[in-house]
């Protein structure tokens, strides 16, 4: 009789010690979690990813096509030297054409709405065109060396402050990307006019950053536009932003604060200037309309394009994590209680059944409950 009976307390206890409600705990908690992101536009590269989200303490943003509409509009030509405004958009267009970038493609766009059928006809072909990266174009143009840059670019040449670089300075106070054209005549550059566009910042842009900080999550601008221009949508935007970087530069920035114990560090951008930073950070997140390389690099997408959507992810990560411990605790809890009950012969064989079982069912009901979670409170 003996025997029997510790045979049988025996094999309760090993009902009781089943692991199958520890470990369906959390692959069934990250498995609603990202079905719930998929459902709202949250695309998330596995588990490893929508954890990660959750422990996120600074979120860099790109400013344009992210932060900004991606958009943008021109606003302003100022030509020089008794050069039409017209000539200055059609050999800007010119050097422009088969370009993707916003700026490039906003040009063209002025062109194309504001000029003739006649000047349309004759955009002229370009000679010899090539990319200055991070800089802007060049190329040649009816036997003009011509180039369409930055005003960064202008400062490798040694040149006094004219009028131009304060009116240069005035427009990107003003929020606004300028590009410059200049005829390169031996070895010497003649400005002929400037282009000024202007992107203007996402409708949910500031709803969306002020729904990181409720987070507890600083968000800061990091941009390869001017300095002057980034500063002036950063100030309408209410966040710390920090332009005239390179794609380098960007990447050198998280791992500085990674190194200074800022993180972990997320990177939200849409270009392939964006990729090395992307990929440098703990989570890197692309935005839907961005470039393959950069949805390719990033972690995770943002398929709607809304800011607000970077705050809803980090919300769903820790709601997902906060089902995972509660499973956990449930699941354990179980198995303490019903262990010590059959231990002390209070509980038989179909009790233990009836915990094993029913500690799946419940963690596994607690995390279908995930799929009901809603955003409204981010």
């Amino acid at each position: 009789m003996l025997w029997s009976e510790s045979i049988y307390r025996a094999l309760a206890l090993l009902l009781i010690a089943c692991p199958c409600a520890l470990v369906i705990s959390t692959p069934a908690a990250i498995a609603a979690g990202l079905s719930v992101g998929a459902r709202n536009g949250l695309l998330m590269k596995g588990g490893a990813v929508l954890e990660q989200l959750g422990k996120l303490k600074r979120v860099a943003l790109d400013k344009t096509g992210t932060l900004t509409a991606g958009k943008p509009t021109v606003t302003d030509i100022e030509s020089f030297d008794g050069v039409s405004d017209d000539e200055i958009v059609r050999l800007a267009a010119a050097l422009e054409q088969g370009s993707s970038h916003p700026l490039a493609l906003a040009i063209s766009d002025y062109f194309q709405n504001n000029s003739g059928q006649q000047s349309k006809a004759t955009l002229p072909k370009v000679d010899a065109g090539r990319a200055l990266a991070g800089h802007g174009v060049a190329g040649q143009v009816e036997g003009r060396e011509l180039m369409l840059v930055s005003p960064r670019y202008l400062q490798r040449f040694n040149r006094p402050t004219s009028e131009g670089d304060k009116r240069i300075a005035a427009l990107e106070a003003q929020g606004k990307s300028v590009a410059v054209l200049l005829e390169i005549e031996t070895e010497n550059e003649r400005p002929l006019g400037l282009i000024a566009l202007r992107d203007e910042p996402r409708e949910d842009a500031r709803e969306g950053l002020q729904a990181l900080e409720r987070l507890g999550v600083q968000a800061v601008m990091l941009s390869g536009d001017n300095a002057r221009t980034v500063a002036a949508i950063g100030n309408q935007l209410g966040i710390e932003a920090e332009g005239a970087l390179m794609p380098e530069d960007k990447a050198q920035r998280v791992r500085e604060w990674q190194t200074q114990g800022l993180g972990p560090i997320g990177k939200v951008g849409d270009g392939i200037n964006d990729a090395p930073a992307l990929a440098a950070a703990e989570v890197g997140i692309a935005m839907g309309s961005g470039t393959d390389v950069a949805l390719e690099t990033a972690d995770a997408a943002l398929l709607k394009n809304r800011v607000g959507g970077i705050a809803e992810m980090i919300a769903l990560s820790r709601a997902t994590m906060r089902n995972v411990k509660t499973n956990v605790a449930l699941a354990l809890g179980f198995k303490a209680l019903f262990l010590i009950s059959t231990v002390l012969g209070v509980t038989g064989m179909w009790v233990a059944v009836m915990a094993d079982t029913g500690a799946t069912v419940l963690v596994t009901l607690n995390a279908l409950h995930l799929l009901r979670y809603r955003f409204n409170d981010v």
